[in-house]
């Protein structure tokens, strides 16, 4: 995996989640995906294993707070839910008794343009 500035990362972060986070980069500001949307992108069905890379994410330019569960609640945060909440209200997404308000229009579909 490459970052920003093109380095190159250690070869020991394994490549199922090195593969997760290049698909969690997809997902744009303002919208939010699901755990089992990301494994799908990955042709796997392996939701908790997309929330545990997540979790171990290293890299500060790979968006992880955009990734939610599939009923629209915010799920967890390496950093805690409170800094999870506040990066998706920074980005206009609002959020009511931990739930995505409009889940709907801030999902966002790999497979879709």
């Amino acid at each position: 995996m490459r970052g920003k500035n093109n380095q190159v990362f250690d070869k020991k972060i394994p490549k199922f989640y090195l593969r997760v986070y290049d698909v969690v980069k997809r997902i744009p500001k303002g919208r939010v995906s699901t755990y089992k949307l990301v494994a799908r992108a990955l042709h796997s069905k392996a939701y908790r294993a997309v929330g545990n890379a997540l979790n171990k994410n290293p890299f500060k330019f790979v968006p992880c707070h955009r990734v939610v569960k599939s009923d629209g609640s915010i799920g967890g945060f390496a950093r805690g839910t409170n800094e999870k909440e506040r990066l998706l209200k920074e980005e206009g997404v609002e959020i009511i008794n931990n739930k995505i308000k409009n889940f709907e229009k801030h999902l966002f579909h790999f497979d879709r343009p």
